[in-house]
C-alpha cells in the first residue's frame, strides 16, 4: 500500500474553504496569529533584500541565528546549547519529519496523543512508522502520564507543550517524570514546543531540562508571529548533529535565507511580551464567555485554544460546526481532526483575531 493512501485531510480546511463565502463570517478555526511580527523583523526583511543576500545559506542555518537561538535558551531556561546542536528549518513540519527520521526506523512505533496536533500521524506515515495513539482527555488532564504508557510498546513518545488543542502547559515535574520513565524504558523523546512564549500564568519548561539527549522543536509562526515566513528550529543531541545536517541538506538545501536574516531580530522581548499579553487578555474574556455556553474540561495555559465540549448540544463535531458556519456564519474546528478519543463531542475555538471580533462571535453564539 502506498504510504500517502493513510494520509487523513482535515476537516477544519472544508471549513476554511467554505468560510470564505460569508464576508461577515468569525473566524475561530485557524491557528494563526493576526498580530504582525516585531517592527525589527519587517526592517531586517528590507535590509536582507537590499543585500542582495540571496544565496543559501549553510544547511544547519545561519550561524548569527543559531547563536540567537542559543542565546535564548540561556535566557529563557538557563539551559547551555550548542549551535552546533541547532538545526534551522523551513518552518516547524519539516522539524518534525527531521525528528522521524533521525529516531525510528521503518515499521517502529512513536507514541503521540489523542488528541493532538493532526499532522503528527501523518509525518509518521510518511517516514514508515506506526503511529500509536495514547489517550490524553479528561481522564488524564490532557497529559501523557507514566501510566498512561503502561502496556504500550513504543520506540519514540512525542507531545507537545503547551497543546494544541487544549493549551496544556506540562509542570516541570509532570515533564521530569515522564522523561525518566522514557529513559528506563528506552524510549526516545520527542518535544513540540511551538507554542512557548505564549503562556499563561504559570512556566513552562523545556524538554532539555531533564534530558540532553531529548529533541526539541520550535519555531518562530506562533509567538514570533511569522507564520508565512516559514521558519523554524530543531534542536538534537550532539551525537545526532551530522545526521541532522545531512537530512537537511537533502530534504530542501538550507531554510529560507531571507526569513533567517529576519528571524535574528525576532527576539525583541519587550515587543513579545506585549504580544503575550493581548493573547492572555483575549483568552480571559473567550474563556470566560464560552464557559457559560460550553463546558471546557481545563482552562488554557498557552497557545491560543479553547477545548471545548459540545454534548450538551450534539455529539457530531462536524455537524455542529457545519450548523454554526452555514446559520450563524461562524467558523470552528471540529475536535474529530485531532483524533478519536471522545473528540466528536468538541469544538475547538481560537482566539487569534482582536477582542471586537470575537465578542461579535459570542453574541452570535448566546
Amino acid at each position: 500500500m502506498r504510504r500517502y493512501q493513510k494520509l487523513s485531510s482535515f476537516i477544519v480546511m472544508d471549513i476554511v474553504r467554505e468560510a470564505q463565502k460569508y464576508d461577515d463570517c468569525i473566524h475561530y478555526e485557524i491557528g494563526q496569529p493576526d498580530i504582525n511580527p516585531s517592527p525589527r523583523v519587517k526592517a531586517a526583511s528590507i535590509q536582507a533584500i537590499q543585500n542582495s543576500n540571496f544565496a543559501y545559506t549553510p544547511s544547519k542555518g545561519l550561524e548569527e541565528l543559531r547563536l540567537k537561538i542559543s542565546s535564548h535558551y540561556k535566557r529563557v531556561y538557563n539551559v547551555d546549547i550548542d549551535i552546533e546542536r541547532i538545526i534551522i528549518t523551513p518552518g516547524t513540519s519539516t522539524a518534525f519529519m527531521m525528528a522521524y527520521e533521525l529516531l525510528l526506523d521503518s515499521g517502529e512505533r512513536i507514541g503521540i496523543g489523542d488528541p493532538s496536533y493532526p499532522c503528527y500521524k501523518n509525518f509518521a506515515y510518511m517516514a514508515s512508522c506506526e503511529p500509536i495513539f495514547i489517550k490524553s482527555g479528561k481522564e488524564s488532564d490532557y497529559i501523557i502520564t507514566p501510566d498512561s504508557l503502561q502496556g504500550i510498546d513504543i520506540d519514540t513518545l512525542h507531545i507537545s507543550s503547551p497543546s494544541n488543542p487544549t493549551g496544556r502547559v506540562y509542570r516541570a515535574s509532570e515533564l521530569k517524570e515522564l522523561i525518566e520513565y522514557c529513559k528506563s524504558k528506552d524510549i526516545s523523546f520527542i518535544s513540540d514546543e511551538l507554542y512557548h512564549g505564549l503562556v499563561y500564568d504559570i512556566d513552562a519548561p523545556t524538554a532539555l531540562e531533564f534530558d540532553d539527549n531529548a529533541i526539541v522543536i520550535n519555531g518562530f509562526s506562533k509567538y514570533f508571529c511569522m507564520p508565512g515566513f516559514r521558519i523554524g528550529w530543531i534542536i538534537v543531541p550532539p551525537h545526532l548533529s551530522r545526521s541532522a545536517e545531512i537530512i537537511a541538506q537533502n530534504l530542501y538545501i538550507s531554510a529560507p535565507t531571507i526569513s533567517q536574516y529576519a528571524a535574528i531580530e525576532a527576539f525583541d522581548y519587550d515587543y513579545l511580551d506585549s504580544v503575550r499579553e493581548t493573547f492572555k487578555a483575549r483568552r480571559d474574556y473567550l474563556y470566560g464567555e464560552l464557559s457559560k455556553i460550553f463546558e471546557i474540561d481545563t482552562k488554557p495555559e498557552g497557545a491560543f485554544y479553547l477545548w471545548c465540549d459540545i454534548s450538551k448540544y450534539s455529539n457530531s463535531s462536524v455537524e455542529f460546526a457545519n450548523m454554526l458556519l452555514h446559520k450563524l456564519h461562524i467558523a470552528t474546528t471540529p475536535g474529530i481532526d485531532f483524533g478519536k478519543n471522545g473528540t466528536d463531542r468538541y469544538l475547538r475555538f481560537a482566539y487569534t483575531r482582536d477582542l471586537e471580533h470575537l465578542k461579535e462571535g459570542v453574541e452570535r453564539l448566546k
